[in-house]
């Protein structure tokens, strides 16, 4: 399986199928609560990244060319190590590229512009790839925790940073055992 491929699989886990929580600002197609339409998320396609699109109907063979054009390219999922490409995409598809870059970069202890370029990318290579990528799940979680929906998502997206610590390890393991 290629990096993209499991960087995908984990990430559609995560996200799971439709959801329509009004609660949730990423539903609404102007990308705040009571803004627009709830048009809900599916397989992390969210109505307010993709206002124009049918989120409901959407497929999953969509949402992956949607995944590899506008998180993983971006990203240059192809030149990170796996436990990063994981991390970063994951957080991507979940908050946006460019905070996902952010904690990179601060993980790597580089300048924190949101931008992934030539440094960004040497210090990230440079770096051990497990310790880097746990270091951007710490910053991912200090980032959650000042959200005021904190209250009605945080011990969700705490989860979900623990699988995904998980599926790095688990990765680890069977990269030490080949």
């Amino acid at each position: 399986m290629d990096e993209f491929a499991r960087c995908f699989a984990f990430t559609l886990s995560a996200e799971g199928g439709f959801t329509n929580n009004k609660h949730d600002p990423g539903n609404w197609t102007g990308g705040a609560v009571g803004r627009g339409q709830l048009r809900g998320t599916k397989f992390g396609i969210s109505a307010a990244a993709y206002p124009d699109l049918d989120i409901q109907n959407l497929s999953e063979a969509a949402a992956e060319n949607i995944y590899r054009r506008d998180y993983f390219r971006p990203l240059h999922g192809d030149e990170l190590p796996l436990p990063v490409a994981m991390v970063a995409f994951d957080a991507a598809v979940n908050v946006g590229v460019h905070r996902s870059v952010v904690w990179l970069q601060q993980a790597a202890g580089q300048v924190t512009d949101g931008v992934l370029g030539p440094k960004t990318l040497a210090a990230i290579q440079a770096a051990d790839p497990v310790t880097l990528a746990h270091e951007a799940l710490a910053q991912r979680i200090t980032f959650y925790a000042g959200l005021a929906d904190w209250p009605e998502f945080g011990l969700g997206w705490v989860r979900r940073v623990i699988r995904l610590a998980g599926e790095i390890s688990q990765q680890e393991t069977k990269h030490e055992g080949t």
